[in-house]
């Protein structure tokens, strides 16, 4: 079974990591979250990378979807050099969209994970109409027919 290791800015990897446990309370196991502090240097958030990679790729024939906020950040820099692209894969860019993505097929092969997780986090953003919510009933008429011009 695949792995998941989110890498990015202090508090945001953790934060993700509970939104994935807010949705699959199962997934504890299979989804770890590396902070990365402004006060800690590049190398020692790689040697703490390296321990937490190790750690998730214990398991026989166990594979690591890492996960990082933002391309050529600190974060970014750091999985890039942790990831070896065989048992390892890389993705930048992450958004709960991706996240809860990859938490859903982590059992598939890691290459085909990489592109549900991907698909997933581009298929999570788009602009919302404000006039029509999916989930609620639509009104007679809306606030802005109400109150036309003043802003």
């Amino acid at each position: 079974m695949n792995s998941i290791l989110i890498i990015a800015h202090s508090p945001f990897a953790q934060a993700l990591r509970q939104c994935a446990l807010h949705v699959f309370p199962d997934c504890e196991q299979a989804v770890v979250a590396l902070d990365v502090l402004p006060n800690v240097s590049p190398e020692e958030t790689l040697a703490a990378a390296r321990i937490t990679l190790a750690q998730q790729l214990r398991a026989p024939r166990s594979q690591v979807l890492v996960l990082a906020d933002v391309f050529g950040a600190t974060p970014c820099n750091v999985a890039q050099k942790l990831v070896d692209g065989v048992h390892s894969k890389l993705v930048a860019g992450v958004n709960l969209p991706m996240l809860l993505r990859a938490v859903t097929y982590r059992h598939e092969p890691l290459d085909t994970l990489v592109q549900r997780a991907i698909a997933g986090g581009t298929a999570g953003v788009m602009q919302v109409a404000v006039a029509a919510p999916q989930n609620q009933a639509k009104r007679k008429h809306s606030d802005q027919e109400i109150r036309d011009h003043q802003q």
